[in-house]
């Protein structure tokens, strides 16, 4: 386990090898797990939580790319009655539809997306609030990638719009010694707009899907946009 920075909120960072992350973040009625990196961590996710003393009650999912949601069939079997939130539209590529919407660009969509057997319990969209996140639209990187602002103190969990690992790159145009995300995602463009979207939020730490969480981002954040893609 790694929680790289210390949080206010009281939010865990759970890490393989410090490049794939979930988070667990406490609630009055448990913790919200965001994503649940790959089957592999599994155990460290569930050993974090206990050592929170508090149950894992729901998962929620950025987006369906494996490493993502690769450990929710595992997590449902260790946690009967979970429940499990995606977008509306991620979860069409959770269950295996990959198929693209007549306005959307029309671009093969990119990155593992093998599914899972677990269906989840309800969809959610940008707007809606699942305990003290905000759910916030993130697209490019996938056609429904959502963010999730932790509205107590600012940390935006961004899934794959930023990743961190060597440095703070969007996902339209990924850092040369970590170029998987930016070659994953799906339309480059609207990452970019997504990624200036989630810079207006103003965040006072990111939480990104890959790397180490960073504290006042902004300026970081600007270098990145200012890249392209």
């Amino acid at each position: 386990m790694s929680n790289s920075h210390p949080i206010p909120a009281g939010i865990v960072r759970v890490s393989l090898l410090g490049a794939v992350n979930a988070y667990l973040v406490p609630e009055d009625d448990g913790l919200t797990l965001v994503d649940t990196t790959m089957k592999g961590g599994v155990k460290k996710i569930v050993a974090a939580a206990e050592k929170l003393g508090k149950p894992i009650v729901r998962v929620l999912l950025t987006h369906a790319h494996d490493d993502h949601v690769g450990g929710l069939d595992a997590l449902a079997e260790r946690l009967p009655g979970v429940e499990v939130l995606i977008s509306t539209r991620d979860a069409r590529l959770l269950a295996g539809d990959t198929t693209l919407d007549a306005d959307e660009p029309q671009t093969k969509i990119r990155g593992g997306l093998k599914g899972a057997r677990t269906a989840p319990t309800r969809t959610i969209v940008a707007g809606d609030r699942v305990g003290s996140l905000l759910a916030v639209a993130a697209p490019g990187h996938t056609p429904g990638q959502l963010a999730f602002l932790d509205e107590r103190d600012g940390t935006l969990i961004c899934g794959d719009a930023y990743a961190t690992l060597f440095g703070v790159a969007t996902c339209a145009k990924g850092k040369a010694t970590f170029p998987l995300p930016a070659l994953a995602t799906w339309h480059k463009p609207t990452a970019l707009q997504t990624a200036r979207d989630l810079r207006a939020l103003d965040p006072q730490r990111l939480a990104p899907g890959h790397g180490p969480v960073v504290d006042a981002p902004g300026p970081e954040m600007d270098r990145a946009i200012a890249r392209g893609c």
